[in-house]
Protein backbone atom coordinates (compact mmCIF):
# COMPACT_ATOMS: atom_id res chain seq x y z
CA UNK A 1 0.00 0.00 0.00
CA UNK A 2 0.68 3.25 -1.22
CA UNK A 3 0.87 6.78 0.97
CA UNK A 4 -0.23 8.68 -2.36
CA UNK A 5 -1.11 12.10 -0.74
CA UNK A 6 -1.05 13.96 2.77
CA UNK A 7 -2.70 17.19 3.50
CA UNK A 8 -1.86 19.17 7.05
CA UNK A 9 -3.94 21.41 8.30
CA UNK A 10 -2.60 23.67 10.85
CA UNK A 11 -3.98 24.49 14.16
CA UNK A 12 -3.45 27.24 16.54
CA UNK A 13 -4.36 24.82 19.55
CA UNK A 14 -2.60 24.48 22.59
CA UNK A 15 -2.10 20.56 22.43
CA UNK A 16 -4.17 19.74 18.71
CA UNK A 17 -1.15 21.44 16.42
CA UNK A 18 -2.93 20.15 13.13
CA UNK A 19 -5.52 17.80 11.53
CA UNK A 20 -4.14 15.32 8.89
CA UNK A 21 -5.99 14.04 5.85
CA UNK A 22 -4.33 10.89 4.23
CA UNK A 23 -4.85 9.20 0.39
CA UNK A 24 -3.73 5.51 -0.27
CA UNK A 25 -3.32 3.97 -3.27
CA UNK A 26 -4.97 7.09 -4.95
CA UNK A 27 -8.27 5.69 -4.46
CA UNK A 28 -8.86 5.30 -0.54
CA UNK A 29 -8.68 8.36 2.09
CA UNK A 30 -8.66 8.63 5.71
CA UNK A 31 -9.75 12.48 7.21
CA UNK A 32 -9.64 13.62 10.77
CA UNK A 33 -6.34 11.90 12.36
CA UNK A 34 -4.81 14.65 14.88
CA UNK A 35 -1.01 15.19 15.15
CA UNK A 36 -1.05 16.17 19.06
CA UNK A 37 1.82 17.83 20.78
CA UNK A 38 2.91 15.74 24.07
CA UNK A 39 6.04 15.83 27.12
CA UNK A 40 7.32 12.96 24.69
CA UNK A 41 7.02 14.77 21.27
CA UNK A 42 4.86 14.90 18.53
CA UNK A 43 1.85 11.61 18.45
CA UNK A 44 -0.09 10.91 15.46
CA UNK A 45 -3.98 10.27 16.92
CA UNK A 46 -6.47 8.28 14.32
CA UNK A 47 -9.95 9.04 13.66
CA UNK A 48 -12.41 7.94 16.59
CA UNK A 49 -15.62 7.84 17.74
CA UNK A 50 -16.90 8.38 20.93
CA UNK A 51 -18.26 5.25 22.20
CA UNK A 52 -21.68 5.51 24.76
CA UNK A 53 -19.50 4.84 28.21
CA UNK A 54 -17.27 8.05 26.90
CA UNK A 55 -14.72 6.07 25.76
CA UNK A 56 -13.00 6.68 22.04
CA UNK A 57 -12.42 4.01 19.83
CA UNK A 58 -10.33 4.39 16.63
CA UNK A 59 -12.39 4.09 13.32
CA UNK A 60 -9.45 2.95 11.24
CA UNK A 61 -5.73 2.58 12.84
CA UNK A 62 -2.74 0.42 11.23
CA UNK A 63 -1.96 -3.21 12.01
CA UNK A 64 1.77 -3.31 11.87
CA UNK A 65 4.23 -1.36 13.76
CA UNK A 66 6.12 -0.27 10.66
CA UNK A 67 3.46 0.82 8.83
CA UNK A 68 2.83 3.09 11.66
CA UNK A 69 6.10 4.24 11.73
CA UNK A 70 5.99 4.91 7.74
CA UNK A 71 2.60 6.71 8.37
CA UNK A 72 3.93 8.93 11.17
CA UNK A 73 7.24 10.03 9.62
CA UNK A 74 5.39 10.95 6.71
CA UNK A 75 2.70 13.24 8.08
CA UNK A 76 5.41 14.26 10.56
CA UNK A 77 7.67 15.61 7.51
CA UNK A 78 4.28 17.06 5.98
CA UNK A 79 3.53 19.13 9.18
CA UNK A 80 7.01 20.01 9.89
CA UNK A 81 7.14 21.32 6.32
CA UNK A 82 3.63 23.04 6.76
CA UNK A 83 5.28 24.58 10.09
CA UNK A 84 8.14 25.97 8.72
CA UNK A 85 6.05 27.66 5.28
CA UNK A 86 3.84 28.75 7.74
CA UNK A 87 6.25 30.79 9.91
CA UNK A 88 8.36 31.93 6.41
CA UNK A 89 4.57 33.48 5.47
CA UNK A 90 4.46 31.18 2.71
CA UNK A 91 1.74 28.65 1.28
CA UNK A 92 3.27 25.46 0.90
CA UNK A 93 1.13 22.30 -0.90
CA UNK A 94 1.17 19.90 2.06
CA UNK A 95 -0.14 17.25 -0.46
CA UNK A 96 3.44 16.38 -1.67
CA UNK A 97 4.60 12.95 -0.14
Amino acid sequence: MEITEIRVHLRNEDKLKAFATVTFDHCFVVRNMKVIASDKGLILCMPSRKMPDGSFKDVAHPITVEFRSLLESKVFACYEREVLQAAAGNKVDSRVV
